[in-house]
C-alpha cells in the first residue's frame, strides 16, 4: 500500500495548484502514512506533522467541542465528527487539511504556496481526497 499511497499522492500534488507539499496522516496511530514534498524541510517538522495533524481534528478540547454540540442538538453520541477540513494561513504557505469521507480516521494535507487561489485549492484538495482513499 505504502507505494501505492506514495504514487496517489505525488498525483494528488500534481493536480492541486502551487503545492509544495502533500501528506496522509492515520489519526488512529498517530502515524505519517506518506509525505511528498518538492522541498527538504527538517525532519523534525516532518516528524511532528502528524501529531500535530491529529491535534487539529482529534485533540482533547476538539472532542470536547464536538460533543457538545452532538449533546446540545440532540443527537447520537457516536463518531460522527463535525469537523471535517482546516484551513490555516501562514506567512508564507495555505495549509488544507481534510478528513477522509470513506475513511475518517484518515487526514489529507496539502500545502500550497500563499499566492494560490484559495477556492482552487480547496476544490482541487477535496477532488484528490477522493484518489487518495481509493489507494487506502
Amino acid at each position: 500500500m505504502t507505494d501505492k499511497l506514495n504514487q496517489a499522492l505525488a498525483m494528488a500534488m500534481s493536480s492541486v495548484p502551487e503545492c509544495l507539499a502533500a501528506a496522509y496522516v492515520d489519526l488512529s496511530t498517530g502515524l505519517l502514512m506518506a509525505v511528498n514534498t518538492i522541498d527538504s524541510h527538517p525532519k523534525e517538522v516532518v516528524d511532528i506533522l502528524a501529531a500535530a495533524t491529529s491535534d487539529l481534528f482529534a485533540g482533547k478540547n476538539v472532542v470536547t467541542i464536538e460533543n457538545m454540540f452532538k449533546k446540545s442538538r440532540g443527537l447520537a453520541m457516536n463518531s460522527h465528527h463535525y469537523f471535517q477540513e482546516v484551513i490555516v494561513n501562514s506567512d508564507h504557505a495555505i495549509h488544507v487539511f481534510l478528513r477522509g469521507k470513506r475513511h475518517p480516521g484518515y487526514i489529507a494535507c496539502f500545502v500550497c504556496k500563499k499566492s494560490v487561489n484559495l477556492g482552487m485549492a480547496l476544490a482541487t484538495s477535496r477532488a484528490a481526497l477522493s484518489d487518495l482513499e481509493a489507494v487506502v
